[in-house]
């Protein structure tokens, strides 16, 4: 199916979160339709109006929030007080302030982990799960993604996302941005937002994106996007268990769930896609032919419309 057409929000506004951050939410859709939540991906993405375009605005409550210190949210690409769990607790607070009793949660990438978190605390407010380019936050997921992995199959793009640090440095790519990217000199911090932005954003179609370098002149994004992907996956998402979900999906195993994943995804490994379908006894695996790991590739588009029209008909 294809996406739906673009409609105007009907509410929108800005939650303070704690002393710092105030998050910023829309509501697009039926006041009175079922709640849908968009997770976006990153951390640090931020959401589009085109994001409420995968579900049918006569039968969902849709609501769109940007995630601490991206998007409209603020402070900008700010990582003071922006852990995982202080993210899940945002999502119970935005809840709450918009009197749902329950949603169903529509988590993409990094969007799926944090989908997937929150429904592990909260499995009573969670009434289904679409999830799109599994991320299980692992230390094997952050090492594939920006060590040791994608780049053998991005060897040029990758070689330039290495070579903006020394050669000393290179060892561990994550750690070496995170001072780069944390300069106190803003330009230094903005040439390592959009190396480490073009890296990433080169990975995730099938396709290379023929307008990549026009997503990438936008240097507010790629900071946040940056800065908070770095900033988490430094403390390894902030979450002592290396394999949190995987050991607790015992806690969603019966939470109606629908999985898309690209079979060709380079960002996110299908594998953990797998893995997570095969603990849960209530979920519906789709590897999706001839994608990547964007949202936005033909095939995937269609095929999380198709999980909300799936969802729309049984009803919840």
């Amino acid at each position: 199916m294809e996406l739906y057409e673009k409609r105007e929000k009907y509410n929108d506004g800005f939650l303070k979160v704690s002393e710092l951050h105030s998050i910023y939410y829309q509501e697009f859709g039926n006041p009175n339709g079922t709640p849908i939540v968009f997770v976006h991906g990153g951390p640090g993405g931020g959401c589009s109006d085109s994001s409420s375009q995968f579900f049918d605005h006569n039968y969902y409550r849709i609501i769109l929030f940007d995630q601490r210190g991206c998007g409209k949210s603020i402070p900008s690409a700010e990582i003071r007080e922006n852990t995982t769990w202080e993210l899940v607790e945002d999502m119970e607070k935005l809840r709450k302030f918009l009197n749902i009793d329950q949603w169903i949660l529509f988590g993409g990438s990094w969007g799926s982990t944090l989908s997937l978190i929150y429904a592990i605390n909260y499995p009573q407010n969670v009434k289904a799960m679409i999830l799109r380019g599994i991320f299980l936050g692992r230390k094997q997921d952050q090492s594939y993604l920006y060590q040791q992995g994608a780049s053998w199959y991005f060897p040029e793009e990758y070689e330039e996302f290495a070579s903006f640090v020394k050669p000393n440095e290179r060892h561990n790519l994550i750690n070496s941005y995170h001072k780069y990217l944390n300069s106190d000199n803003l330009d230094i911090a903005m040439q390592a937002a959009y190396r480490w932005a073009k890296w990433e954003l080169g990975l995730i179609t099938l396709e290379k994106t023929p307008f990549l370098e026009e997503i990438l002149s936008d240097r507010k994004a790629n900071l946040e996007l940056a800065r908070l992907e770095n900033h988490y996956f430094v403390n390894n998402i902030f979450i002592k268990d290396d394999n949190y979900i995987l050991n607790n999906v015992n806690k969603i195993e019966n939470i109606k769930t629908i999985i898309v994943h690209g079979r060709y995804d380079m960002d996110c490994v299908p594998e953990g896609a797998y893995l997570l379908y095969k603990q849960l006894k209530n979920a519906k695996l789709n590897f999706i032919p001839a994608s990547g790991h964007s949202s936005r590739e033909p095939l995937i588009a269609s095929a999380l419309v198709d999980a909300t029209e799936e969802l729309k008909n049984m009803n919840f």
